[in-house]
């Protein structure tokens, strides 16, 4: 029988730890390096940076309702955005809290040796000491410490309670003034240096599944204990502000002290310094236990080497992950500036929650299966606020935490395109979000493509100056399909093309027996298809130029041709070939016809493995199908079974393009490319293809290996669409879909 959590946190539970993650080196620490940016507003950037956490906070409860089983930042990111950017949040995010662990043992360091007539040139030392001891309590397993957090908690809050309250009627007005001394710029670079101080509002989202009534509990939980923690933060560096002279605090590495020395003597200074040691000493041992299970979570995804997910058998432990995050501690502490530790802690956080905000968005559009029990309101104005405040912040930082966040980005892109993208085999949700909005723009890009197609229509068929009558045959029978039930024509032209040394007047004027030929065979065409016909032969020097420049002056909606199999050698690639200049010149849609024997028509497949099916494509089987009373059969390559999604979502965008066509379609899932179930049994009489060549996102060999796996006559389709979309949409469309 599988187990689960007891729901047994209640509100207050969830209130408790969320306050006691928040409670930390935001407070003892951070306003000092605050107030050197934006002077007494600073008080504001705490409020700035509370409402600002508020959309990531919200947005990871509810995906922690959705799936409490995942457990952690790092996986709703992952199996939201994939695992391209479930790296970068990864690595943001350990670093994120490496570097918050070494801040608080940084600043928590001079509170101690307040107690102690010390140099203060050993802060350092002892800092790394501090570190090293809880690097070797995490690698051991002391699971006992967790049962102080509670009491750490309570003196914690006693004191700044007591802080705040206590030094209120100590305020001096004077000492607010000039309020906004670091104008905007320093207002936005202090809430972005503070933002760190509220990211443990996001812990209530990894003990989702042990809350009772989590729809009220959770969104309670959240919105209570960020209110309280920022009125709190508000107040308490309000009174540290209003009971110091201008700059003494900016001047002090302990500057809870320093105030609660002016207004509640050496109690007060003892209260805090306890309160300011236990709060660090166990933000840092918090630091080091969450970090090292990130490293520990991408293992077991194969994004990092699997020794980082190996749990020693002594002490039940990941014992690598936890000494790589002692080893980059350590680091951080003898080498990096405390001010630089604290940017870049807040520049990390605010990467993986801009992320967060847009994990949420990608599970609301996603095809996959995401049941909320409590959805974050607002959405997703409040998801766009979250993205647009952190990017602001983020620029108004400074030069090294936004390199940081530069270059952590990059360096996650690196690692999983040279490590992981060969080991792992999946997507997020946000793929598959993006890939219904590519189908959805397809139907309606293939809705108007059949709306246009007004009488009137008409068909240009460009034929070589020797091709017999029954080649032609096939050329007018499609063309005719295509014309007649908009009420078209079709014009069947030769083209002769005469060295340039020949007139073309007198080229003209000499009619060959190929030209009595075809005139002769047209005709009786003409009498065969219940569609107007019109015939005539061009000559000119150079036949491309002018097949297009007949093409414009009759207005032609469609120009067929015959498939030239020269015309995709390597001489093609090298020096380009007639057909490639056609397609790209021709004023209208342009179709190259492979000829192998049309008799009856019963089903007209529609085959593509580059993206959603070209609307010309569809318009054309569609047409060709009604004429000929046979089905169109929707093709599609994709591996179900490594795509699950995938194939759900296509075959979504397979109902709705056949609800477009008058004609019956035929759907159903679709087939594995290589081999695998649902492959299609390709007895279509015709298959409609797009263009391949390097120059439409396709490829030579793979229509060329088409062709002769189906084995029927085969029509190429380019349409207008194609063009004005251009390369770049055609190949991201190729990729996501």
């Amino acid at each position: 029988m599988q187990k689960s959590l007891e729901r047994d946190l209640g509100l207050y539970s969830v209130l408790a730890i969320s306050i006691g993650a928040m409670v930390g080196s935001g407070i003892f620490i951070l306003p000092a390096l605050a107030v050197k940016i934006a002077g007494p507003a600073v008080i504001l950037a705490y409020v700035v940076a509370g409402i600002l956490v508020l959309p990531a906070a919200l947005s990871k409860s509810e995906m922690a309702t959705a799936m409490p089983e995942a457990g952690g930042t790092y996986l709703y990111i992952e199996r939201g955005m994939g695992p391209l950017l479930g790296t970068v949040a990864g690595l943001g995010t350990w670093f994120s809290l490496s570097f918050k662990g070494a801040l608080a043992l940084v600043g928590g360091v001079p509170y101690l040796l307040l107690l102690f007539d010390v140099p203060s040139g050993i802060v350092t030392p002892v800092a790394l000491a501090l570190a090293t001891l809880l690097v070797l309590i995490n690698l051991f397993g002391a699971k006992q410490t967790g049962r102080l957090q509670v009491g750490i908690v309570a003196v914690m809050l006693a004191a700044l309670v007591w802080f705040a309250v206590g030094g209120t009627p100590s305020v001096q007005q004077a000492n607010y003034q000039p309020f906004f001394e670091g104008g905007v710029g320093g207002l936005l670079a202090a809430t972005g240096l503070v933002f760190v101080s509220y990211a443990g509002v996001t812990k209530i989202a990894s003990v989702a599944e042990e809350v009772e009534d989590p729809d009220r509990n959770i969104p309670l939980g959240i919105v209570g204990s960020l209110t309280f923690t920022t009125v709190l933060y508000t107040l308490i560096v309000a009174v540290m502000v209003g009971v110091t002279d201008p700059g003494s605090i900016a001047e002090s590495a302990t500057p809870m002290a320093v105030a609660a020395e002016a207004t509640l003597g050496t109690a007060g200074v003892l209260a805090i310094v306890a309160a300011a040691i236990l709060a660090l000493v166990s933000t840092a041992n918090a630091g080091i236990l969450s970090s090292s299970r990130y490293p520990f979570a991408m293992s077991r995804d194969n994004l990092v080497p699997s020794s980082l997910s190996v749990v020693s058998d002594r002490f039940g432990t990941p014992s690598t992950s936890i000494t790589l995050t002692g080893v980059v501690l350590l680091i951080l502490i003898a080498f990096v500036p405390i001010l630089d530790i604290a940017k870049l802690a807040s520049a990390f956080q605010i990467l993986v929650f801009i992320l967060i905000n847009f994990a949420i968005v990608a599970f609301r559009e996603g095809n996959v299966e995401y049941e909320p029990s409590f959805e974050s309101p607002l959405y997703p104005w409040l998801q766009a606020f979250g993205i647009v405040g952190g990017v602001v912040l983020l620029t108004q930082m400074g030069t090294v935490p936004l390199v940081g966040a530069a270059v952590m980005t990059v360096s996650g892109i690196v690692w999983y395109f040279a490590y992981a993208r060969p080991r792992v085999d999946r997507e997020g949700a946000a793929i598959d979000a993006v890939r219904q909005q590519i189908g959805q723009s397809a139907v309606e890009r293939t809705r108007t493509t059949i709306e246009e197609w007004t009488s009137g229509y008409r068909v240009l068929v460009a034929i070589p100056h020797d091709v017999s009558k029954d080649e032609e045959r096939s050329f007018v029978r499609v063309a005719a399909d295509l014309a007649r039930p908009n009420r078209g024509r079709v014009t069947v032209v030769r083209f002769d093309e005469v060295p340039d040394q020949v007139p073309l007047t007198h080229a003209s004027e000499v009619e060959s027996p190929a030209d009595i030929q075809f005139e002769r065979q047209t005709d009786e065409l003409d009498e065969e298809f219940d569609v107007p016909v019109d015939s005539g032969t061009i000559v000119s020097h150079d036949t491309k130029h002018a097949v297009v420049n007949y093409a414009a002056h009759e207005g032609a909606d469609m120009l067929l041709m015959e498939h030239d199999p020269g015309a995709s050698g390597l001489r093609a690639r090298l020096f380009g070939n007639h057909t490639d200049w056609v397609l790209r010149h021709a004023p209208c849609d342009v179709a190259l016809f492979d000829d192998r024997g049309l008799d009856e028509i019963e089903t007209v497949g529609v085959l593509t493995d580059e993206g959603p099916y070209d609307p010309t494509k569809v318009a054309v089987a569609d047409a060709i199908a009604g004429e000929a009373g046979a089905t169109v059969a929707l093709n599609h390559a994709v591996d179900v079974e490594a795509r699950p999604t995938r194939a759900r979502t296509i075959r979504d965008y397979h109902d709705e393009i056949g609800q477009l066509c008058s004609s019956p379609v035929r759907t159903g899932l679709p087939f594995a490319d290589g081999g695998g179930t649902d492959e299609p049994p390709k007895d279509d009489d015709l298959l409609v293809v797009g263009l391949g060549g390097e120059r439409f996102g396709g490829s030579d060999q793979t229509q060329s290996r088409i062709v002769d796996e189906w084995g029927c006559s085969v029509l190429m389709v380019h349409g207008q669409d194609a063009r004005r979309r251009g390369r770049v949409a055609r190949l991201a469309d190729r990729w996501l879909f």
